[in-house]
């Protein structure tokens, strides 16, 4: 048996108000405080350069932070040799020095422990890998 769906009464299509006699859009109080205050903003931006011209650090601060995005740190890439036949210890250690020396900042110390760190997680998963498939070919059931 297939249910039937019902329409409920009083509902409008998408798209349509439900109250077509209702507040009209700008009506509000923040439509007209913004309306008012667009009306000065030539003056207000004027008065704003004065007082950042007169050592308003504040204004100058806001202009500023409004005309020109803000500039984000960077790292510059810097050249580090980790023991290739090593262990992983060693290529900790040698991090760890490189940050000691000042050769290295320490948030690209920190990232790269952690890049070592999931290294060790994933050599320590293949070499179990690759026992339990040694173990299973031994103990296989001819």
């Amino acid at each position: 048996m297939t249910e039937v769906k019902k329409k409920r009464p009083g509902r409008w299509k998408a798209g349509q108000s439900g109250n077509p006699a209702g507040r009209p859009p700008g009506a509000g109080e923040v439509s007209k405080l913004r309306a008012s205050i667009a009306e000065r903003v030539p003056e207000l931006l004027a008065a704003m350069i004065d007082k950042a011209l007169e050592g308003d650090v504040g204004a100058a601060r806001l202009l500023l932070e409004r005309a020109i995005a803000p500039l984000k740190a960077t790292e510059h890439a810097v050249e580090l040799s980790l023991p290739d036949g090593g262990t992983l210890t060693a290529q900790g250690r040698a991090v760890l020095s490189a940050v000691a020396g000042g050769g290295l900042a320490p948030s690209q110390g920190a990232a790269l422990l952690g890049a070592i760190g999931t290294l060790a997680r994933v050599t320590e998963i293949d070499e179990l890998a690759a026992r339990v498939a040694a173990l299973e070919e031994k103990n296989a059931k001819p």
